[in-house]
């Protein structure tokens, strides 16, 4: 199902709790809202959809990539990125990493550990933020 996206600072400010098997539902919504928005948005976290849960979509070419718990575990390369985000106005300088190196599970609940270089990097890099409450 589509959701509104959540503009409230002060509910985008919470760090996530980790999902569960049971937050099948918020995988979903999540794909369909960021698919509903792909024309301004290549990735999204679920409390921009209103749920504190620590799950994220990254658009990656036509797929839209769920990643459940995310974790970076190593990163390298820092560089000054310019960024705007759907849940806030303008946009704003943050320090984002070339090369990262990321743990999650799939929606199976399956572990992966990836590593993301460049624009995607960037991307994860952003909606991870999300889910540790952290606002470019």
């Amino acid at each position: 199902m589509i959701k509104q996206i959540n503009h409230s600072q002060a509910f985008l400010s919470k760090k996530s709790v980790k999902a569960t098997k049971m937050d099948g539902a918020v995988v979903t919504d999540l794909m369909d809202t960021l698919k509903a928005n792909t024309a301004r948005c290549v990735g999204m976290a679920a409390n921009m959809i209103g749920s504190n849960k620590r799950i994220i979509v990254v658009q990656m070419g036509m797929l839209s990539i769920p990643m459940i718990n995310p974790e970076i575990t190593k990163k390298s390369g820092p560089y000054q990125a310019t960024e705007g985000c759907l849940s806030l106005e303008g946009q704003r300088e943050t320090t984002r990493y070339k090369k990262i190196e990321l743990h999650y599970l799939d929606q199976n609940f399956k572990p992966h550990t990836q590593e993301f270089s460049d624009f995607t990097a960037q991307i994860v890099q952003h909606e991870v933020d999300h889910c540790d409450g952290v606002l470019i």
